[in-house]
């Protein structure tokens, strides 16, 4: 059966660093976009970053962020590990949230299909 799991959450300093993993199995991984979405108490779920899968045999990888993460985050996948990680640099407060990995088949304009059960950041002096 299908499962994410997402982990490398904790509490982090602002400024500091955290790279968060997402292991994914029982899917074929290449034929899925994966994102990286974020939810704080009271707010509604967004999206922090996505990657697309394989879809037209071009080998996927394109990324993109939003802006409050643009040029401080950074999303990567491993096909072969089926794995996507972010990178999360110069953390600030208001990155604090639980962070959830989602999949997405390629080519239904980011219908996310599954989720993990998130992982949370903190981040806190």
């Amino acid at each position: 059966q299908v499962q994410l799991v997402e982990s490398g959450g904790g509490l982090a300093q602002p400024g500091g660093s955290r790279r968060l993993s997402c292991a994914a199995s029982g899917l074929v991984f290449g034929g899925y976009d994966m994102g990286w979405y974020r939810q704080a108490p009271g707010k509604q779920r967004e999206m922090v970053a996505t990657i697309t899968g394989d879809l037209t045999g071009d080998g996927g990888g394109q990324a993109d962020y939003s802006d409050d993460v643009k040029g401080r985050f950074t999303i990567s996948r491993d096909n072969a590990q089926n794995t996507v990680d972010l990178q999360m640099n110069s953390l600030k407060p208001e990155d604090t949230a639980v962070y959830y990995c989602g999949a997405a088949p390629s080519g239904t304009g980011l219908f996310w299909m599954y989720w993990g059960q998130g992982t949370h950041v903190i981040v806190s002096s």
